[in-house]
């Protein structure tokens, strides 16, 4: 969707949107996501853990209530894989009760909600891409946490947009980019899992994907992910050619690299509701690696 794109969509469809609501606005993809928002021209609400804690409903209804947004896009989220094995509480309380509370105090306002969800709903036992009606099976906590988070959504807003998206990369926070470039800087050589498989996605590209969704009322579950896939390997691999490093990369299994959470071997994403509603297709990740590293050079 070209520049703007969305903004004919919205008065063709009858609806406007200026004034948006960001929860989780300093994390990765709520980084990018509010600066692209600000250079199209929204207002935007960017709420951080410190002015609206997700998993205080009376305050987040008083944040949203007072705000008065016209729509809300929930990044917040407890997105530490490993550590949610041993803080299950943790994770169900913030991925889940937190959406609850979001999305009830956006059904009051009458506003649609983007709810950001992950690839980490599969099980990762599918040959082909998942796409929006394959049936979710998660395998770790964040997982489960994530797709009650779904179920909450539809079960308590009427106007919602889920998003699964997966393995981002982006300005702010750490991303497996920038742990690779530290660690080729630090070690001899380096061992990468080779038989996981998902779709790096720069979240400049989400952010602007995400961006064509509001406002209009096509509302559902899209998966968003660059296009193409890899091994966590060729990432990295890809990433040394691109930067033009010499470093010493071996393959590795997942057994070898064993983590408290079980990844899913498989989590490519296909983009049937993209295609379906005629929004644009997604940029391939090498390319968004290469523009990624195009405003990164150090």
């Amino acid at each position: 969707m070209r520049l703007g794109g969305e903004r004919e969509r919205n008065e063709k469809e009858g609806i406007s949107v200026k004034k948006v609501l960001v929860t989780g606005a300093e994390g990765q993809l709520g980084t990018d996501l509010c600066l692209l928002l600000k250079s199209r021209g929204y207002k935007v609400l960017e709420k951080n853990k410190t002015q609206m804690d997700v998993t205080n409903p009376d305050k987040v209804e008083e944040v949203i209530l007072n705000a008065h947004p016209d729509v809300i896009i929930h990044c917040a989220a407890y997105t530490k894989v490993d550590e949610a094995e041993k803080n299950a509480d943790l994770a169900f309380l913030v991925n889940t009760l937190g959406t609850r509370y979001v999305a009830t105090a956006a059904e009051r306002l009458g506003i649609p909600i983007v709810y950001m969800s992950t690839d980490y709903v599969f099980d990762g036992e599918s040959g082909v891409p998942y796409h929006e009606f394959s049936c979710p099976s998660p395998i770790n906590v964040y997982g489960e946490s994530k797709f009650a988070g779904e179920r909450i959504v539809k079960e308590v807003h009427s106007r919602y947009f889920i998003v699964r998206t997966s393995w981002l990369f982006g300005q702010k926070g750490p991303n497996f980019v920038e742990t690779m470039l530290k660690l080729a800087r630090e070690r001899a050589s380096l061992s990468v899992v080779d038989d996981q498989r998902g779709s790096p996605t720069y979240t400049v590209d989400l952010s602007s994907s995400i961006v064509g969704l509001i406002g209009t009322s096509r509302y559902g579950t899209y998966h968003i992910s660059n296009s193409g896939d890899c091994s966590w390997y060729g990432f990295a691999k890809e990433l040394f050619i691109q930067r033009g490093m010499d470093v010493d990369l071996k393959p590795c299994t997942s057994e070898q690299f064993k983590r408290p959470a079980k990844r899913p071997s498989f989590s490519v994403l296909d983009h049937m509701g993209l295609r379906n509603n005629h929004f644009a297709p997604m940029p391939h990740w090498k390319d968004g690696l290469r523009r990624y590293l195009a405003q990164n050079p150090s």
